[in-house]
This record gives C-alpha cells, sequence and structure tokens, in this order.
C-alpha cells in the first residue's frame, strides 16, 4: 500500500513539472530581427540590423564556462515575380563566433564577413553587442539587380549547433534547451 501511495507521488510530481517545463520555456523572450535597414552603397546592396535576445541565461552560462558560440545569419535576395515562383538572386550564410578566455578574462569574437582579425574586448557587453549587430553587411553586387524590378530580402538569425567533445554531451545534456532561431523576417523594395 505505502508503494502504490510512492508511486502515485512520483507520477504526480512529473506531471506537474512536465506540465510546467514548457510554460517557463515560453516565459523567456524569444529571439527576434530588430533595427533592420536596407540600403545601397555605390556599388553593392547593403543591409543593418540587431538580434535581439539572441543570449539567454544559459547561452551566457556556457560562453562564460569556455565554449564558444556561434551564431549563424541567413540572408537572401529573390526576385518578386507575380505569375511565378520567385527567383532566387543571392543567398548569403554569415557566422559570427564569440569565445572566452578564462585565464586573461576577455572575450574574442570572430567576424570573417567584417574582418579578417578578431576583435577582442574585456567587456562581457561589447563583445555580445558585436556578436548581435550586423552593420554594413554587403548583400549583393547592384549589377544583379534591373532598375524598376520588385525585389525581396528574407533575414533569419539561429545559434549554430555546438559541437562539443565525447566527453562534455553527458555533462551538458539540456545544451539545446539554449538553441535559439527567429523566424524569417522578410522585406519588399523596389530597385
Amino acid at each position: 500500500m505505502k508503494s502504490q501511495l510512492g508511486k502515485k507521488l512520483i507520477a504526480g510530481a512529473l506531471l506537474v513539472v512536465m506540465t510546467l517545463v514548457p510554460f517557463a520555456a515560453l516565459a523567456a523572450p524569444e529571439a527576434s530581427l530588430e533595427n533592420i535597414i536596407l540600403t545601397n552603397t555605390r556599388d553593392d546592396l547593403v543591409v543593418y540590423f540587431d538580434v535581439e535576445n539572441a543570449f539567454t541565461d544559459g547561452i551566457k552560462k556556457a560562453v562564460l564556462n569556455g565554449v564558444p558560440t556561434s551564431f549563424s545569419f541567413v540572408v537572401s535576395v529573390y526576385k518578386t515575380r507575380d505569375a511565378w515562383f520567385d527567383k532566387k538572386i543571392r543567398n548569403l550564410e554569415i557566422v559570427s563566433t564569440l569565445k572566452y578566455n578564462s585565464l586573461k578574462q576577455e572575450f574574442t569574437v570572430y567576424r570573417p564577413w567584417k574582418t579578417d582579425k578578431p576583435s577582442v574586448t574585456p567587456s562581457f557587453d561589447q563583445a555580445m553587442s558585436m556578436m548581435t549587430e550586423i552593420d554594413n553587411l554587403g548583400v549583393t553586387p547592384l549589377s544583379t539587380l534591373a532598375k524598376g524590378d520588385k525585389y525581396q530580402i528574407r533575414i533569419k538569425a539561429e545559434l549554430s549547433r555546438v559541437t562539443l567533445p565525447l566527453y562534455l554531451h553527458y555533462i551538458l545534456f539540456f545544451v539545446s534547451m539554449w538553441d535559439f532561431e527567429t523566424d524569417w523576417h522578410t522585406m519588399d523594395f523596389i530597385y
């Protein structure tokens, strides 16, 4: 009789935990793309944007524990057509990576799309800002666009999958709980 009661209590506790965990995940703000600006230079179509709420508590803890963290940004340009499928003009994927060196107490941000040299800072806030602010990203040469035609730019950001040594997969079992991916953001324009 006593073991039956214990089993019911455990089952009830598991049910409560399983019910509350999804709601706790919903309470965290979702990552989103903000402040999107599409412009051009003399030669290129250029985009600026920010990713809001990209650094959850789990991602921050992982970075501060030395886990390299990479964000991927996908930017696509399509020529829109009314009677047929849109034609892809350009698909660009860029990756930014953040690493923390606990001995030197500094953060290194790799943004190969911007410069060959990594940026180093002692400030975690500045490192997070460098990871989430995309500025002056050349998407496609203007020569690939025809004047007066309709186009659409589509942008998405996501946390790249973390590849860890085998023994760390057991320690960081819940690593997938801090994944993020934004929705596609689209913007129509006429060149």
